[in-house]
């Protein structure tokens, strides 16, 4: 019964456009639909479908995404979700995230397929920072994404593997130009790339964790 009315109790808060509780996880994805995403307007872009529980990007012409439509954080916050590269060489999960005034995309598997960093630090995207991290990703395999925004940094793993850290107010923070500013203020893309996204959520920090 207790159970029964926390879910109540969260569904309706969702339902009201507000934010859970401190650390409560707030579920973005409900597995059947995409209540509460659209489609970004990427010229060229792939169709998107929900199967199997989980969210594909079809392969576009080059970017395939979804926006966020509900309230999300702008800081202080941590996201988590599970995505696949189902078949294609580039990347398979862009985040793009708000940063306090600012936004900020996580690649993973860009750049013919190897490339993970934060696009952009100081005007350099994903490839050429210190973010910059080279790794191999199987198709069809499920990897766990991690990002925590805070007043202090951004860190992010995968399969709770760290994979980069970059404190905030030392760096400046901005989105690689061009048609990336479309996934404002929080999207998912892929870039001509098929792609699973499941199990979404987000929750806002008790304190720096």
């Amino acid at each position: 019964m207790r159970t029964r009315l926390l879910l109540c109790f969260l569904l309706a808060a969702a339902a009201a456009g507000q934010q859970v509780p401190a650390g409560e996880w707030h579920s973005m994805f409900d597995g059947k639909t995409l209540k509460g995403w659209k489609e970004t307007p990427f010229i060229g872009r792939g169709k998107i479908e929900v199967q199997d529980g989980m969210i594909v990007l079809g392969a576009g012409k080059a970017m395939t995404g979804l926006n966020w439509t509900e309230p999300f954080p702008k800081e202080n916050y941590e996201l988590r979700l599970e995505a696949s590269r189902i078949q294609g060489n580039d990347f398979f999960a862009g985040i793009t995230f708000p940063v306090a005034d600012s936004f900020c995309t996580w690649i993973n598997g860009g750049w013919n397929g190897g490339v993970v960093g934060l696009s952009s630090l100081d005007g350099y995207d994903a490839s050429e920072n210190e973010t910059t991290l080279f790794r191999a990703f199987e198709l069809k395999r499920w990897y766990k994404l991690r990002l925590l925004v805070s007043s202090q940094r951004i860190a992010a793993w995968i399969d709770d593997t760290p994979v980069l850290e970059v404190e905030q107010g030392t760096r400046a923070i901005s989105l690689r130009e061009g048609d990336t500013e479309l996934s404002k203020p929080f999207g998912i893309a892929s870039y001509k790339t098929i792609a699973g996204i499941r199990n979404i959520e987000y929750r806002l920090l008790k304190a720096e964790e």
